[in-house]
């Protein structure tokens, strides 16, 4: 149980890591600094879809990594 709390952490820590580099990406991190409270709903879904497009970009280069093989051949 110790071991899933670990990983559900790390990854809550990574969403929240690539959540301020998109707002900071937008330059919505100071709002984002005070708590959310400050972000209206349209800038709240900027960031939340461009992490989205971050998340299917990295998905997707794991699979063309792995469809390529270890030693990068096909």
């Amino acid at each position: 149980m110790a071991k899933r709390k670990r990983a559900e952490n790390k990854r809550k820590t990574e969403m929240d890591k690539l959540k301020w580099e998109v707002a900071d990406a937008l330059n919505l991190d100071d709002d984002l600094t005070k708590g959310g409270d400050e972000l209206t709903v349209r800038e709240a879904g900027k960031i939340g879809g461009n992490m989205v497009k971050k998340l299917v970009e990295k998905g997707k280069e794991a699979m063309r990594q792995e469809d390529s093989g270890p030693d990068g051949s096909s």
